[in-house]
């Protein structure tokens, strides 16, 4: 069993940045693919970014290409999501999930274990 909880979240205005870490419990996260989603107001949850355990590639979505940045650090057992030039359309619920199996990383049906979510809000 892995516990994850997410923290960083707030209230921003456009443009600013923020992070946002989670933090593992219960067994290490170096061998886990870790993955960020989020979901919006009245929107279906969606990929972020990910982290492969195996060879630390990271992905991205589209809309947050370029702005955010995923990394780990194993010896802490945590994860971050760097959050820079935020944008109103980011405004949502931001969940931490880790999976250890194969499988496409941005398909929330693949990730065994989620956090409770951090609050982002990006005022204009």
């Amino acid at each position: 069993q892995v516990q994850l909880v997410e923290s960083g979240g707030g209230l921003v205005q456009a443009g600013d940045s923020l992070r946002l870490s989670c933090a593992a419990s219960g067994r290490t996260v170096s061998m886990y693919t870790m993955g960020w989603f989020r979901q919006g107001p009245g929107k279906e949850r969606e990929f972020v970014a990910a982290n492969r355990w195996s060879d630390l590639t990271t992905y991205y979505a589209a809309s947050v290409k370029g702005r955010f940045t995923i990394s780990r650090d194993n010896a802490k057992n945590t994860v971050y999501l760097q959050m820079n030039s935020l944008k109103p359309e980011d405004t949502a619920i931001y969940y931490c999930a880790a999976y250890s199996a194969g499988g496409s990383y941005y398909a929330t049906s693949n990730y065994n274990y989620w956090g409770q979510g951090t609050q982002v809000t990006v005022s204009s």
